[in-house]
C-alpha cells in the first residue's frame, strides 16, 4: 500500500440477542460494505455472533453450536474480498468455553484467539493443550492471545487482537502485542455504555495508542444487546499516535480511517522496546496493492491545535516556557536588563513581548527591556512604526540607532562598493546589528535576546554571526506559524487598543529581512518569495523530520491539506527548494546559541535533530523526482 496507509474500520451492527444465525447475515451485511469501501482491517465487539450479554447461555450447547456454524457462513461469506476480519464468538474446545476471536480472510479461518482475562465472567482461562479446532469445514488453531497477523503487501502492519478488558493486568495484553510488534491493535470489548464510557474509551485509545506508538481500532457492542442490566452503545473509534481518527456511536455504528502503519515504525526506530520475537500469521491481498483513498484530515498547520478553542491555552503554555527560560538566564547571569533588537516583524515583536513579561515577573521595571531599532538601507517606516509603538506601549526603553553611517564606514574599510548590492551588502548589515545589540548589552548588565525562530534555521534564513547569532534565543524552539498565533494570542486579549492596532498591522506585513534598498517607502523585499510560504515550510518541517515521512509522502499530504492553494509544480518547487536549504544550511544550526524547546522537536545542536554540516540532499531531491517520473 502507498505510503503506509492502510484503510480500517469498526463496527457494531444491531443485533439480536443468542440469534447466531440473524447475527451472522449482519456481519456478512458490514464485511460487504466494508469491502466495498476497500477497507483492509474490520474489527467487531467482543461475541459479535451472539451478543455479548448471554450469560449463562454461553456453556449450552445450542448457542455454541450455532455460534459455530454462524462462523463458518461468515467465513464463506469473506471468500474474494481482500480484508481481514475479526469476528467474535463463544467457542467450546472440549469442556473449556472460551470468549474468542476469530480472525477471517478470504473464505479462511486464519486463527482463533481466546481472549485472556476471564475473571468475572462464564468462560474459561486460555490452555492449549487442544490447539486445533474445527468450524464446519474448516479446521484452525486456537493460539497464543500474542499471535499476531502479517500482511506481505505491507510489511509495517502487523496486527494484534485484545479481547474485553484487560487494563488491571499487570502487563496488558495491548503492550505485549505492541512490543511483539502490533503496529494495529485490534481491541474488540464487551463493555456497556455509561455516562463515562465514551470518553474513557477514547482517553484510553489516545493513551495507548500515544504511549505504544501504535494504531487502536476498538468495537464495543451496540444497540441490540440485552437491556436487562445495561444498554450498549455501539461505540467505534480509531486512534493513532494519541489522536482520534474517527469515531461513531449508535445504531450500526459504522467507524472508518486510514492508519499509517509507516509513521508508526517511523515512531519506534531508535526505540528497542518493540519486536520481540512473536508468531505471525500471514496473508496477502489477491488484488493488486493500490493507492488507498484517504478520508482523515491532514492539518495545514499540523504545530497548531486542531481547534480554535484550544488556541488560546496552547498560546498561554507556549509564552510561559519562553518566560520561564529566559528569567532562569537572566537570574543565573545576574543580569537586570533584556536588550531587544526590534524591527517591525513579527519575530522580534514577539521577542519584545516576551521580554517585557519576563522582566515583569522579576520585579523589574518595564525599562529594563532596552529595545533597539536599528534602521539602515532598507528600512520602511511602517515597519519602524510598528516596531516603536509597541516597544513603547510595552513600556520599553526604546533607542532608534541608524546604522547606516557604520555600515558605509566598514564598506569603506574592506573595499566593498556602496550600491553593490551583493549578499556582502546585506549580510554586513546584520553583523553590525548584532554588535550594537551585544555592545549595549555588555553595558547596561543586560542580555542580548535573539528573535530567530525554528522555522528560519531551518531554512537558513539568517546571517550567519548576524540576527543568526545572540546570548538567549526565546524563539528557538517556535515554528513561524507558533510565532504568528502568539502574537494574535496577545493581540486579541490585550486592553491596549493601540498595542493591538500595532500588533495586527505586524501581523499583516510580509516577512522581510529589510536589507537591500527600497523605493517609494515600500516593502519590496519579502522573505517567502525566496524560501516559500512560512506555512508549507513548516508543513514540510513536520512531515519529514518530525513524523519521518518521504518527500513524496510530504508531497502527497500537502495536497491534501493546502487543496487548491498551491499547484502541484509550485509544491514540488517548494518542497525541492525545502530539501535543498535543510542540508546546505546545516552549518547554521550546528552552532545555535541556548533557547527553550516548546515542542518535542528541536534543532538544538545539544538535544535535537543533528545532522552533518556537509550532507547531501541528493537521495531526498531523488526521492522527490522519481515520484513525479511515476
Amino acid at each position: 500500500m502507498k505510503d503506509g496507509f492502510v484503510k480500517v474500520a469498526a463496527a457494531a451492527p444491531v443485533i439480536r440477542v443468542a440469534d447466531a444465525e440473524y447475527n451472522a447475515d449482519r456481519v456478512i451485511d458490514c464485511l460487504r460494505a466494508a469491502d466495498e469501501k476497500g477497507v483492509r482491517v474490520l474489527a467487531f465487539p467482543e461475541l459479535t455472533l451472539t451478543g455479548a450479554s448471554c450469560y449463562d447461555l454461553y456453556t449450552h450447547r445450542v448457542l455454541l453450536d450455532g455460534a459455530k456454524k454462524a462462523l463458518a457462513r461468515v467465513a464463506k461469506a469473506t471468500e474474494g474480498m481482500d480484508l481481514l476480519a475479526f469476528v467474535g464468538l463463544p467457542l467450546a474446545v472440549g469442556a473449556r468455553v472460551y470468549s474468542a476471536a476469530a480472525a477471517l480472510h478470504d473464505g479462511e479461518i486464519l486463527a482463533l484467539i481466546p481472549r485472556e482475562n476471564v475473571d468475572g465472567s462464564p468462560f474459561s482461562a486460555p490452555a492449549m493443550e487442544n490447539r486445533y479446532v474445527k468450524i464446519g469445514e474448516y479446521e484452525t488453531v486456537l493460539e497464543s492471545g500474542d499471535s499476531l497477523f502479517c500482511c506481505e503487501a505491507l510489511s509495517e502492519l502487523k496486527v494484534g487482537v485484545e479481547l474485553g478488558s484487560d487494563r488491571d493486568a499487570l502487563e496488558p495484553p495491548a503492550l505485549r502485542l505492541a512490543r511483539a510488534g502490533a503496529t494495529l491493535i485490534v481491541q474488540m470489548a464487551s463493555f456497556p455504555e455509561t455516562l463515562s464510557s465514551r470518553a474513557d474509551a477514547e482517553l484510553q485509545a489516545r493513551y495507548e495508542s500515544k504511549h505504544l506508538r501504535a494504531g487502536v481500532l476498538l468495537a464495543a457492542p451496540g444497540r441490540g444487546e440485552s437491556s436487562t442490566d445495561h444498554v450498549y452503545s455501539g461505540l467505534c473509534l480509531a486512534a493513532e499516535n494519541g489522536k482520534l481518527l474517527a469515531v461513531e456511536e449508535g445504531e450500526d455504528s459504522f467507524a472508518i480511517t486510514e492508519i499509517d502503519a509507516q509513521l508508526l515504525v517511523n515512531l519506534r526506530r531508535g526505540c528497542s522496546d518493540f519486536e520481540f520475537e512473536s508468531d505471525c500469521f500471514e496473508y496477502s491481498w489477491g488484488k493488486e496493492a493500490s493507492e488507498t483513498v484517504l478520508t482523515r484530515r491532514f492539518l495545514m498547520h499540523p504545530h497548531l491545535p486542531e481547534t480554535a478553542q484550544a488556541l488560546p491555552a496552547y498560546c498561554e503554555r507556549m509564552l510561559d516556557i519562553q518566560v520561564a527560560g529566559l528569567v532562569k538566564r537572566m537570574e543565573y547571569a545576574h543580569l537586570d536588563h533584556c536588550v531587544v533588537g526590534i524591527s517591525g516583524g513579527v519575530d522580534s515583536t514577539l521577542c519584545v513581548l516576551v521580554c517585557a513579561m519576563a522582566v515583569k515577573k522579576m520585579g523589574l521595571p518595564s525599562t529594563n527591556v532596552v529595545a533597539c531599532t536599528m534602521p539602515c538601507f532598507g528600512t520602511s517606516s511602517r515597519t519602524k512604526s510598528n516596531a516603536v509603538v509597541v516597544a513603547e506601549q510595552l513600556g520599553c526603553e526604546v533607542r532608534v540607532i541608524d546604522i547606516g553611517k557604520s555600515v558605509y564606514q566598514h564598506f569603506d574599510d574592506i573595499g566593498h562598493a556602496h550600491d553593490d548590492y551583493s549578499v556582502a551588502y546585506e549580510n554586513a548589515q546584520a553583523r553590525e546589528r548584532t554588535q550594537v545589540l551585544m555592545d549595549i548589552a555588555n553595558k547596561c548588565n543586560g542580555l542580548d535576546v535573539g528573535t530567530e525562530d525554528l522555522s528560519e534555521y531551518i531554512d537558513g534564513w539568517c546571517t550567519y554571526n548576524g540576527d543568526h547569532t545572540s546570548m538567549y534565543d526565546v524563539n528557538l524552539g517556535l515554528t513561524k506559524t507558533q510565532v504568528r498565533a502568539n502574537v494574535r494570542h496577545i493581540a486579541d486579549t490585550t486592553e491596549d487598543r493601540v498595542l493591538k492596532a500595532a500588533l495586527y498591522d505586524v501581523l499583516d506585513c510580509p516577512v522581510t529581512p529589510e536589507l537591500l534598498p527600497i523605493h517609494d517607502d515600500q516593502i519590496e523585499q519579502k522573505s517567502e518569495e525566496a524560501v516559500g510560504s512560512y506555512s508549507l515550510q513548516d508543513f514540510f518541517t513536520h512531515c519529514i523530520l518530525i513524523e519521518g515521512f518521504t518527500p513524496s509522502k510530504t508531497l502527497r499530504l500537502a495536497k491534501l491539506a493546502y487543496a487548491n492553494e498551491f499547484t502541484d509544480e509550485e509544491l514540488r518547487r517548494w518542497l525541492t527548494s525545502w530539501c535543498r536549504r535543510l542540508f546546505s544550511q546545516q552549518f547554521k544550526r550546528s552552532c545555535l546559541m541556548d533557547g527553550p524547546a516548546v515542542e518535542v522537536f528541536t534543532v538544538s545542536p545539544r538535544i535535537g535533530f543533528r545532522m552533518p554540516s556537509d550532507g547531501e540532499a541528493a537521495l531526498f531531491l531523488q526521492e522527490l523526482d522519481e515520484s513525479f517520473e511515476n
